[in-house]
């Protein structure tokens, strides 16, 4: 366990060679990623975020994004090729905004950003259809907040979950709206034309096929304003698709080294 701004995080290193760093998504933890990590075959360091996993509790007051950027930034021994998936990446991207000296390489596996789909019809759709999770949480009813969520991103239907994995996501639910303002608004335009445009490493874009159309349209944002970006698409793959699709994943990461 590590102090970190703050907070005790759980961190792992494993592997050896290429130095990486990697963020799972919301409501994840750091395990989850293994076997991605596993077939890339890189020294990667592992954090679960604050609240996630065996980190401690979250304190209800940093911005989360800001924090879960600032303790990746604190785990980059020089210059890491930063990979992260759903809220993590949207941490990722921040980190290599603010802190490019930290970042060799990026990977981001379907960041929800979604301020860079904002004005599309999929994003419309997207914020539609996410109105029955705000209210859920509105009314305190966060075991349906979490079933919602889960409907929309997880991987695995919500009944045939474990009752321990089901109180898992309960309990953290309130995690991803600590997270929202940052990805919904970008109030300090870290997907902005002219933040992007100063970026200069290589990024890997990668989603699944079968992801909600909203992904596309911020993976079509943010290929467009970074200078040195590639998408890859993942055929029958939705949006947990770093743990139901490690090894394509995998091969792609490492087509680009």
């Amino acid at each position: 366990m590590r102090h970190i701004l703050g907070h005790d995080i759980h961190a792992d290193t494993v592997g050896a060679g290429y130095p990486a760093l990697v963020l799972h998504c919301a409501l994840g933890r750091s395990e989850a990623m293994a076997p991605l990590v596993q077939q890339l075959g890189y020294q990667a360091t592992l954090f679960d975020l604050s609240g996630h996993g065996q980190s401690g509790q979250w304190d209800g007051r940093s911005d989360y994004q800001t924090l879960t950027a600032g303790v990746a930034a604190q785990l980059c021994d020089g210059p890491t090729h930063v990979i992260g998936h759903s809220f993590g990446a949207t941490a990722a991207l921040r980190l290599a905004v603010e802190r490019p000296e930290l970042v060799s390489r990026l990977t981001l596996i379907e960041p929800v950003y979604f301020a860079a789909a904002k004005g599309t019809a999929a994003h419309a759709e997207f914020a539609k259809g996410f109105r029955p999770f705000v209210a859920a949480m509105l009314r305190g009813d966060e075991e349906q907040a979490a079933k919602i969520f889960n409907a929309l991103w997880g991987g695995m239907p919500w009944d045939a979950m474990s009752e321990r994995r089901r109180r898992y996501l309960t309990e953290r639910i309130h995690l991803v709206v600590a997270g929202a303002a940052a990805i919904e608004k970008d109030a300090d335009g870290i997907t902005s034309e002219q933040r992007l445009a100063g970026l200069n490493v290589p990024v890997t874009l990668i989603r699944g096929a079968l992801s909600q159309p909203v992904i596309q349209e911020i993976h079509k944002t943010l290929a467009a304003r970074l200078l040195n970006a590639e998408e890859h698409v993942v055929a029958g793959a939705g949006h947990m698709l770093p743990m139901t699709h490690a090894e394509h994943v995998a091969k792609i990461i490492r087509a680009a080294d």
